[in-house]
């Protein structure tokens, strides 16, 4: 953990009325997977309220699996700088890393994660020594809803905690505890400070378990999307109690919200082989194709950003850690950060990307886009029930010509290849330096 970070120069007043921050992630949630990003099939009407009363992107990239999407996120950092390019297990983040909570934290922000973490399990690894003053939920990738274990390959663990100690909480479902947790975190603990909270929401993932009434609404869809379908909406009510509660409590207009997925869906054999929607665009979770790392994305903030609006520009995860500082009055200049603040671009529809470059790894599979252009290696194609194909070797797409990227232009346009591949080597060259030093 980073310490002695520099404070904000001009001094907190006794009620601090710089914004609250609310950053929610939801869990392999597809790319257009909202009634207001084009499934026509979904009610949402607390995510389209979201965007209605804020900005929401139709470029927007993170990686394509939880773990490192949340180290993107957190360090403002891409995965490869950021050192984690897969799922984590006992370890994860290093935590010498500073994260986006460490700085909040640091200028006067009280901070907690509540909900899903997957960015290590061994106590130094933990939310609470990486700049969360509170944490509630579990520590891997996944649990049941109701007994809180975690069901894969045996033995079957429990995973909960308060902090990092273990509680038992069986038969209580886990997101309406998160809500109950995100409301006592926001109105019970110095509530003279402003509030950075990070949620993380386990739904759409699996395993899939939705409320009854949802399920009957969607009883005229096929599953796996109809059990898919349900559990979105089911999330979706618990967002509307936020707005509620946020509200009966004056905070919804000093609240910044920010709504993201941290990648694309799954078609894993644990989720029936899919269920999410990505349109006409290719791929899903662990793949680099547009599918799997192209999220669904919005931030609101009554009063001081555009309503209802649409961006069509270039944005990412790691810009949220320069974004909120400037929104909350807090240098980063010091810090080591991949992202680029897009407080401009978000206030003004005409402003361009602040991104020449986007820089994608998850293992062995790694990606370039510049502009209009997207050079993959080792492309993985998911199929249904884990039967993904890996394209070997360079893969070009052109998502102005091609935005299914169902044509590979490498032969057409090689000077391309070289040219994103040149960029590729630099960036990778850098940070294997790093390691060596």
């Amino acid at each position: 953990m980073l310490m002695g970070l520099a404070v904000v120069c001009h001094s907190i007043a006794a009620q601090d009325k710089r914004p609250n921050v609310i950053v929610i992630y939801t869990d392999d949630h597809g790319t257009l997977d909202m009634n207001c990003f084009g499934a026509p099939d979904l009610s949402t009407p607390n995510m389209d309220r979201l965007a209605n009363q804020g900005v929401r992107f139709k470029q927007f990239y993170a990686a394509p699996v939880s773990s490192a999407s949340r180290a993107s996120f957190l360090t403002g950092q891409y995965c490869l700088h950021a050192e984690l390019t897969g799922n984590a297990g006992w370890t994860g983040l290093r935590p010498e890393k500073e994260t986006l909570a460490e700085r909040m934290k640091a200028n006067g922000y009280r901070t907690a994660c509540i909900g899903k973490w997957h960015l290590g399990s061994w106590p130094e690894y933990r939310p609470t020594n990486q700049g969360f003053d509170y944490f509630w939920g579990f520590l891997g990738g996944c649990i049941d809803s109701y007994s809180h274990f975690y069901y894969w390959a045996g033995p079957n663990q429990h995973d909960l905690f308060r902090n990092n100690t273990e509680i038992y909480e069986p038969g209580k479902f886990f997101c309406e505890e998160t809500l109950k947790e995100c409301e006592k975190f926001i109105v019970e603990q110095d509530t003279d400070k402003p509030f950075f909270l990070f949620w993380g929401v386990n739904i759409p993932h699996y395993p899939l378990q939705p409320k009854q009434k949802w399920l009957d609404y969607y009883s005229h869809l096929k599953n796996p999307r109809r059990m898919y379908a349900a559990f979105v909406s089911t999330f979706d009510d618990y967002l509307g109690d936020l707005f509620t509660f946020l509200k009966a409590h004056n905070l919804l207009d000093n609240t910044i919200i920010v709504l993201q997925s941290d990648n694309g869906h799954s078609t894993e054999v644990r989720t029936f082989g899919g269920g999410g929607y990505c349109g006409d665009y290719r791929g899903g979770k662990f793949s680099l194709f547009e599918g799997g790392i192209r999220v669904p994305a919005i931030i609101s903030w009554p009063g001081h950003i555009p309503q209802g609006e649409v961006r069509e520009q270039i944005a990412a995860n790691v810009d949220w850690f320069p974004t909120l500082c400037d929104y909350c009055g807090i240098s980063y200049d010091d810090a080591e950060i991949d992202g680029v603040s897009i407080v401009d671009m978000i206030a003004d529809g005409s402003k361009p990307t602040p991104h020449d470059v986007l820089y994608f790894d998850f293992n062995d599979e790694w990606a370039v886009r510049q502009g209009e252009w997207k050079l993959i290696n080792n492309a993985i194609d998911v199929k249904p029930n884990d039967k993904n194909e890996t394209i070997k070797g360079l893969f070009l797409s052109n998502l102005s010509k091609d935005s299914t990227e169902s044509v590979n232009f490498a032969e057409k346009y090689p000077k391309k290849v070289a040219e994103l591949q040149k960029l590729r080597d630099a960036w990778a060259d850098k940070y294997e330096k790093k390691k060596k030093q």
